[in-house]
């Protein structure tokens, strides 16, 4: 099994597609600490340290020039994450 590096994430702080921006602090924070680096189709796992974590797909968002995670809602809101 792979294992995963995980990204704080604010599930409230997502673009038009509902992909997850990973510009709050506490995302820089995460990847700038564990030494990520973002490209697109990058697994990870999302977690909002309170109640959530999903696994991502990382993309850049051409309209909006910064990098965001695609996810499943059914998987976030089902607890599922594999």
């Amino acid at each position: 099994m792979k294992i995963l590096e995980t990204i704080y994430v604010d599930f409230n702080n997502t673009d038009a597609e509902g992909r997850v921006r990973l510009i709050t602090n506490g995302a820089l924070r995460d990847i700038k600490e564990k030494g990520i680096i973002l490209k697109d189709g990058l697994e990870v796992l999302l977690d909002d340290r309170e109640d959530f974590k999903v696994k991502g797909v990382v993309q850049h968002s051409v309209s909006e020039n910064i990098w965001v995670a695609k996810f499943s809602w059914k998987e976030l809101t089902s607890g599922k994450s594999d």
